[in-house]
């Protein structure tokens, strides 16, 4: 039979030893009242729960401040043994042991955590005994909705727990409920049938089980974070027939990923190449010392969504894989795979290339990361990177260009050459980098011509025909599609052109991306060994290449059809944009909306430029919903798209 004085002295003593280590931390010693945390004005109304089981690692204090005193900050009990309390204390450790609770507490539920109402002493006791669950009647307390993360990430628990009710699966991320749902084979508006919430539910206590034991102090991953990435990446594999032994190698495995995937500072941007990486003669320097040769080239693969023949965007990454034999000869060899759209197809194409030596695979769609990042670990030998910004893996780098500079350079040339102050602009799909192109040609027409607006037409949204609709509203200066298409064709309505009187369409000037020499700096960083000595923090950040002009491989092709004058300003321009003396977004901004910065000196960071979902003030239109896209757009937008 339990003794329960020895056991509450016991609790006790526990009790003056979290609080004796609190104070020493400088933490509040007591259980937290949520009354003193809150006020009505914080809340956006109560709402009832019913009855669950909660987790105890997961009720973290008291609704009021009546009892917050009569325990330490982990519920063990403080009061002396001769009090009433300590004798109710002992009576319910009896209970618990010799029948167990059948009453549940009441609690208060906000933010993801809870607070007892009634009931705090069968807290302490449970949470004495080790016990992980207690059964509660709960009532949960809203937050007012603001762009506060933490309140984000609180709303997209919500929308996952009205699908699948698991208190226990709290992510870092609110993308990551989403991600979850996908890997699940459900989503968040439909309830989940509760053979998979109970799936869901055993494997994430195995998977507790084997985290806790080992990773619980190494990082801030919550353990539902985990859990994603290695679904992310096993996803094949029956999680609960797996060894815990095998799981815990393949968590040290992933243990980057999982790290980087809850940081909140996920992505170290790369500027600029490194000065050495375009040095001259470096190539013959390295034939003499590198292990690739002649004999031994370095295996390039590079994987295209779609077929080079009809694809405006795996024709210019297939005019840079050319190139690469004029500029590295017999020292490089490399190999392409047609469309790679499906994930099997990926894995196909990524396993054939694996098998034939390949040091380097380039997949160029970011819709190809998930199969991408699944094969980095599988085959950790290999450099892989993806063509994306914005999307942070450890084992995968991403590269893309800063078009907004050139997309500058070119809403100042359309301005340049408006005669009523009107451009169109045919956008593609509204994914980062996206917008920030947008306005960099809007705030670059502005400066020309400050009574310049920019009609913006998506040619991604469902039943819009943007040719159409940029003739109906009598549009003349364009900026079209970035990319002429591979095969010939008749339209020349690409890049900057004017609609002529007799209808002719003159093109003045295309955005250039040179692949060719983007993935001659990449390649050389392999060859001479920069690849390992590229920034990193702590190991908890992903690497994304983010050249531009400067580092030549954004640019603009000017026609024969612009004036001197325009081409002397859009020269200048561009000199002003390497030399980094000038800024599409520096100084004050206004969005359609409102001020958006102030400040001459200041500048947005490259991160804001990248994820930015706001419209310059001289915009007319709007960005789209998910909902107005057609699917091939809604499928991209789901991967690396704006919120």
């Amino acid at each position: 039979m339990i003794d329960a004085i020895e056991e509450y002295e016991a609790a006790r003593k526990r009790g003056e030893r979290e609080v004796r280590l609190a104070r020493a931390q400088g933490h509040y010693p007591y259980l937290t009242a949520l009354d003193d945390m809150i006020g009505k004005e914080d809340s956006a109304g109560e709402e009832t729960v019913g009855y669950r089981e909660i987790p105890l690692s997961m009720v973290v204090g008291t609704k009021t401040e009546g009892r917050q005193k009569a325990f330490s900050a982990g519920f063990m009990p403080l009061l002396a043994l001769s009090s009433e309390f300590s004798r109710k204390w002992q009576s319910l450790i009896r209970i618990q042991v010799d029948e167990g609770f059948r009453d549940p507490i009441r609690v208060y539920e906000y933010m993801n955590r809870f607070y007892v109402q009634e009931g705090n002493k069968r807290v302490s006791v449970m949470k004495y005994l080790g016990s992980q669950k207690i059964a509660a009647e709960i009532t949960r307390i809203l937050p007012k909705k603001s762009d506060d993360p933490e309140i984000r990430r609180y709303y997209a628990f919500l929308e996952f727990y009205r699908v699948a009710p698991l208190y226990e699966i709290v992510f870092s991320k609110e993308e990551s409920y989403e991600k979850l749902a996908e890997i699940m084979g459900q989503d968040l508006d439909n309830v989940w049938p509760q053979k998979i919430v109970d799936t869901l539910k055993s494997m994430y206590l195995f998977f507790s089980f084997v985290f806790r034991s080992k990773f619980r102090d190494r990082g801030d991953a919550t353990v539902a974070d985990a859990l994603l990435v290695y679904l992310s990446v096993y996803e094949s594999d029956w999680l609960l027939d797996t060894p815990a032994s095998l799981v815990e190698k393949r968590i040290e495995k992933l243990w980057n990923e999982i790290q980087t995937s809850a940081n909140d500072d996920n992505i170290a941007l790369v500027h600029e190449p490194s000065d050495d990486e375009n040095a001259p003669g470096l190539l013959s320097l390295l034939r003499k010392r590198m292990p690739y040769s002649d004999k031994r080239p370095l295996r390039v693969a590079f994987l295209y969504e779609k077929d080079t023949d009809v694809s405006r965007w795996a024709y210019g990454h297939e005019l840079g894989r050319l190139s690469l034999s004029e500029r590295f000869g017999s020292m490089i060899e490399t190999q392409k795979f047609e469309n790679c759209e499906e994930d099997g197809a990926i894995r196909d194409a990524i396993d054939k290339a694996a098998a034939g030596g390949a040091d380097v695979i380039f997949t160029t769609s970011p819709e190809q990361m998930d199969e991408t990042s699944r094969a980095a670990f599988h085959y950790p030998k290999i450099h892989f990177l993806n063509c994306s910004v914005n999307l942070p893996h450890q084992a995968v780098r991403t590269y893309y260009g800063r078009m907004y500079e050139a997309k500058f350079l070119m809403g100042a040339l359309a301005a340049s050459v408006s005669a009523d102050h009107r451009i169109g602009y045919r956008a593609d799909r509204p994914i980062f980098g996206a917008v920030s192109e947008i306005n960099a040609f809007a705030i670059g027409a502005a400066l020309v011509d400050p009574n310049a607006k920019i009609e913006l037409v998506w040619a991604s949204k469902r039943g819009t025909d943007w040719r159409r609709e940029m003739k109906e509203r009598g549009l003349t200066v364009i900026s079209g599609p970035d990319l002429i298409r591979p095969v010939a064709e008749s339209s020349r309505e690409f890049g900057i052109y004017t609609r002529e009187a007799d209808g002719q369409i003159r093109n003045l000037a295309v955005p250039l991306w040179d692949w060719g020499k983007y993935y001659e700096i990449i390649l050389r960083s392999i060859l001479h060994g920069g690849w390992d000595a590229a920034p990193t923090a702590g190991n908890e950040q992903a690497i994304n290449y983010w050249y531009g002009m400067s580092a030549g491989v954004i640019d603009v092709l000017l026609s024969d059809h612009i004036s001197y004058y325009s081409k002397k300003l859009v020269e200048m321009l561009r000199a002003g944009i390497v030399s980094d003396s000038l800024h599409p977004f520096a100084g004050e901004l206004h969005s359609q909306t409102g001020v958006i910065q102030t400040g001459a000196e200041r500048r947005i960071t490259s991160a804001d430029i990248i994820s930015m979902n706001w419209l310059n003030d001289n915009i007319i239109g709007e960005i789209p919903t998910e909902e107005e896209l057609n699917e091939d757009a809604r499928a991209l937008v789901r991967v690396s798209g704006l919120e």
